[in-house]
Order: structure tokens, then sequence, then C-alpha cells
């Protein structure tokens, strides 16, 4: 089961990474260290399996499993009785608390292998809505849909993501966030431009207009641009 570690505390991350690798059917992927992180690594990896903390800063446990449009079997992980009731009302499979023994930790992964195998599917379908990330613009956890982002520039170890009305101004480099987006929908044209290919209005030479913002195409990557557009 491929799984990973949600937790702001890296002592903590540790703690559950040496017990995962002595489970023969765990595959740790990552280890996150904000539920924002683990949000949208989320939507773009396969993963049965989350370890999650429930207190952590701009966004705790709880409100990530309830913000997942597709869900994993999820074990949560808290120094607090508090959030029980509302975590089994999430369905989750186990909820331990801390500091968590290893007997415990097998008792609570065998639990989420007997979901995970009597599961047709990997994950646990809920009400999918429309696809959107979370991201760290100012100090504030804002939410943006996929299809609004029209393109995004690279500021170093920055990016400011553009929508119709907005732009973000978002810690994160441009590969770090290309990776994060649906690659049917986006194409890196230039080493400083990632665009929505369903916002290029026209392209000239080697630009591309994304409404009345001419965006540059690098030499390199303008065969492959061609290959994705709709071009007859």
């Amino acid at each position: 089961m491929n799984c990973i570690v949600v937790d702001d505390n890296k002592m903590a991350r540790t703690a559950i990474k040496l017990m995962i690798e002595q489970v023969e059917f765990l595959k740790l992927k990552h280890e996150c260290s904000s539920p924002i992180e683990a949000f949208n690594l989320l939507k773009t990896e396969d993963i049965d399996l989350v370890f999650l903390d429930v207190e952590m800063p701009g966004m705790s446990g709880v409100e990530l499993i309830k913000n997942l449009e597709k869900r994993p079997i999820i074990i949560l992980i808290t120094a607090k009785k508090d959030y029980a009731i509302e975590a089994f009302e999430l369905n989750v499979a186990d909820y331990i608390i801390k500091p968590v023994s290893l007997p415990r930790f097998t008792m609570a992964v065998a639990r989420a292998k007997e979901l995970f195998d009597s599961n047709s599917k990997k994950s646990v379908p809920v009400k999918k809505d429309k696809e959107y990330i979370f991201a760290r613009s100012n100090n504030i956890l804002a939410k943006i849909r996929i299809d609004d982002i029209k393109y995004i520039q690279a500021l170093g170890d920055y990016v400011n993501i553009f929508t119709d009305d907005k732009r973000y101004t978002v810690h994160i480099t441009l590969k770090g966030i290309e990776e994060k987006l649906p690659q049917d929908k986006f194409y890196r044209l230039h080493r400083s431009y990632i665009t929505s290919l369903n916002h290029i209005d026209n392209i000239e030479e080697s630009t591309a207009y994304i409404g009345k913002h001419p965006l540059p195409i690098g030499e390199q990557f303008k065969k492959e641009l061609l290959k994705k557009l709709n071009l007859i």
C-alpha cells in the first residue's frame, strides 16, 4: 500500500516512518509537513493510506479530510481525544493517541489493510466537486479553481498565479507547481511561464496570447505545444 505521513512535527514524522519500514506491505511515498502540501499531492498521486496528524497550522487534519475529492484510507494520529467522534463520522480507519506504540500502530495498519483488501477500488469515492488547489498567498490559504488559472510566472523560489481578476504570489518553484497541475490542461511554454491550454487565444510566431497578455514561447517548447493544441 502506498502511504504518506502528514505531520508538522519532524520527530513525529520520523517515528511513524520507522514503524512503516517494519511493515512489509507498506511503502512510504512522501512525508508532508503541512495539510496543504498533502492536499496538493493527493490530487496527483495514487496514495492508498494516509497517516494524518490532526492539529496543524493553517488547516487541521479533519479539515483536510473534508476537502479531499478522492479520499484514501485515513489513520488519524493526535495528542488529544477531542476529535474522536468527528473522526469516526468521517469514516477514518483508526484513531491513535500519541505517543504511538508499535503494537498500536500495527493494529491500526491491520485494520487499514482489511479495508484496502475489501474495496474494489483503492480509494473511497466522495462527491466530486470542481477541481481546485489551496495556495498560501500573503499568509492566507486561498482556494483557486484549476479552470480559473490562466498562466503562471516564475519568480525564483516563488510564482505568480494569474486568474481573471487576481494574482497570487506563492512560495513554490515553477517546477514544483507544474508537477501539481493536470498535464492535459497546462503546458510549460517557456522556462519562466506555464499556461492553461484552454486560455490560449492565439499564437503569433513565438508568442502566445492569453487575452491581451503576451507570453514568450521557448524554442525547445514550441513543437510539443503545437502537438497539444487542436491544430488543423
